[in-house]
């Protein structure tokens, strides 16, 4: 099943960008260690802009930091604002933003001044709805530039370390360490890919900010295996990203190698506004990411890498076919059995009798959770074959109430084998229907 949002951020800027502080470690620190939730393979962590806190996704695919879904956080303040024009992934034109100057950043003993902000003032451009938490940014260059980032995929623990060649020695001792480039301010790695059984180098991006394993373009070279279906592969600034799914043979990344990984291969169209640097053809993101503990090293080039136990995980995909966002909240009403115990006074001592043969009773409450609904059917997939659209509101799977899950857990509970069936129910203009249909695989 492949995660239900991945993400992938070529960001092109109409208006130059300036100089501006990086994130530099506070009062002489070794290292600052910054906890993060692990969704969908992304690295989402908290960040204090102008000191209210904010949830970032912590993104090696962008340059500049990125804010959005503001209005919720009015209370934030900005200086010194610009309107400029952003333009990114998608197949949609520019967007309006802001520019603003003057930030203060700051994360567990890590802190940025005068700290540049482009803010999307879209409020559709809403990445909460797909990662099932509030997400108010990105976090790229700056947070990487001038200091050593552990990503420890296990802890959850983003350690960064102060530059230094006795953390470098530290790491070589431990690690595998692989030569990277930084190109437009963004980590390059070389790989080779296993494609229709031709050998392929690949120029890859080191994409945190990708849920995927593999990214690949088309070329003159590089053609879509035979085996392949059509897929809803993500959002980006300018709108939807679509392309194909396929397997490929191998994918190698210094000595590790991957059979059969799950690899997108985005339509031309959804990376036209992208500015490629020269010879690369992808990206490797989180999905093989997750296997290691990733240490990038920007000042020094270097990717240090550590397999942790999801090396060897297989690559799944969603057979399914249904992409599924959180849209809004609904009040729900839940009913709470509680026991009236029988006392029984011997003599000045008050026992407790048998709960069995006490009274039981109950009462209700009323909760704001989270409404499910199903923003994109793949073609050809089980779900449509079945009946299934765009706009059906989950009321149920498997029997189990969606709102007792979280979006993450969603998508491990329609994370099935072949041959497993799933049951739905879903409101479709105000009519329950019933849906029961068995996996695919398209692969």
């Amino acid at each position: 099943m492949k995660k239900i949002f991945s993400l992938f951020f070529g960001l092109l800027l109409v208006f130059p960008t300036m100089a501006q502080d990086d994130f530099l470690l506070e009062n002489h620190r070794k290292k600052a260690v910054i906890p993060f939730k692990l969704i969908n393979n992304l690295v989402f962590i908290p960040i204090k802009v102008n000191g209210v806190e904010l949830n970032f996704l912590l993104d090696s695919g962008v340059e500049e930091t990125i804010m959005f879904s503001m209005e919720e956080k009015k209370e934030v303040s900005f200086k010194n604002i610009q309107k400029i024009k952003l333009r990114g992934l998608g197949s949609e034109e520019e967007i309006e933003g802001l520019k603003s100057t003057n930030n203060i950043l700051e994360t567990h003993g890590l802190k940025s001044t005068n700290h540049l902000v482009y803010i999307i003032l879209d409020q559709s451009f809403n990445l909460s709805s797909h990662i099932g938490i509030p997400v108010n940014g990105i976090i790229g260059y700056k947070f990487f530039k001038n200091n050593i980032v552990e990503i420890n995929y296990q802890k959850k623990k983003v350690v960064v370390h102060s530059n230094n060649e006795k953390t470098r020695d530290n790491l070589e001792r431990k690690n595998k360490v692989i030569p990277i480039t930084i190109e437009k301010s963004k980590p390059y790695v070389y790989a080779t890919a296993v494609i229709n059984e031709n050998e392929v180098p690949a120029k890859l991006l080191i994409d945190i900010g990708n849920s995927d394993s593999f990214w690949i373009f088309e070329n003159d070279k590089i053609k879509l295996p035979k085996k392949k279906f059509p897929d809803f592969l993500g959002k980006g600034f300018s709108g939807d990203i679509e392309g194909h799914r396929a397997k490929v043979s191998k994918f190698y990344l210094a000595d590790f190698e991957f059979k059969n990984p799950i690899v997108a291969f985005p339509d031309a169209s959804s990376i036209k506004n992208v500015k490629m640097v020269k010879d690369r053809i992808g990206s490797v993101g989180g999905e093989i990411l997750k296997r290691f503990r990733v240490v990038l090293d920007y000042a020094d080039k270097k990717i240090y890498l550590k397999p942790n136990n999801k090396f060897k995980d297989p690559f799944t995909y969603n057979k399914t076919g249904i992409t599924i966002q959180q849209n809004g909240l609904q009040w729900v009403q839940e009913t709470v059995h509680f026991e009236m115990v029988n006392v029984v006074n011997v003599g000045d001592v008050s026992l407790k009798g048998d709960p069995k043969i006490g009274q039981q009773d109950f009462k209700y409450k009323f909760q704001l959770k989270p409404i499910f609904e199903i923003v994109n059917v793949r073609k050809n997939s089980a779900a449509e074959k079945n009946g299934l659209q765009k706009g059906d509101i989950i009321i149920s799977i498997n029997k189990n109430r969606p709102y007792k899950y979280t979006l993450e857990q969603i998508n491990q509970l329609l994370k099935s084998e072949d041959d497993v069936w799933i049951s739905l129910e879903i409101e479709r203009n105000s009519v329950l229907l019933k849906f029961r249909f068995k996996l695919e695989d398209e692969l």
